[in-house]
């Protein structure tokens, strides 16, 4: 008898931990999708995708299509953060941090991109971005 009870437990047990379940992971409130060296505009300016409409030309970008969803358009607000034209061969406009607060995400950027004027002619001028998507739809606030 206890032998039937003892092997009903180690078949219950064995069954337990063979089931299939999936863990679901916590979606980090922001990713930094591309930082690039060159290819932004000549104009230091950020901009904030809302939109689907806007969401959805990041399809077609090639750098972003892999990291991109259909479905970020309705769960999703997007960045991107042109440092302007610099000298410099690296991006050094960052996010330092994003906080979520009840009514908006605040996104604090350090920009210590040394700009020059702009000069398409010129090929030691180079154009700096970065695309940060951000998980929410909530207003959102740069600092």
């Amino acid at each position: 008898m206890k032998t039937k009870i003892g092997l009903f437990l180690v078949v219950a047990l064995f069954l337990n931990s063979c089931s299939t379940s999936k863990t679901v992971g916590k979606v980090p409130l922001y990713e930094v999708l591309v930082v690039n060296n060159d290819g932004g505009a000549n104009i230091k300016f950020y901009e904030i995708l809302t939109e689907a409409n806007e969401i959805m030309l990041l399809l077609g970008d090639e750098t972003l299509k892999k990291k991109v969803k259909k479905e970020d358009a309705q769960k999703s607000s997007f960045i991107i953060l042109n440092a302007g034209p610099t000298k410099e061969t690296f991006n050094r406009a960052t996010v330092q941090k994003v906080l979520e607060k009840e009514d908006a995400i605040e996104v604090y950027i350090k920009d210590m991109q040394k700009n020059v004027e702009a000069d398409l002619a010129n090929e030691n001028v180079f154009y700096p971005y970065s695309i940060i998507k951000i998980n929410s739809k909530k207003q959102i606030v740069i600092k």
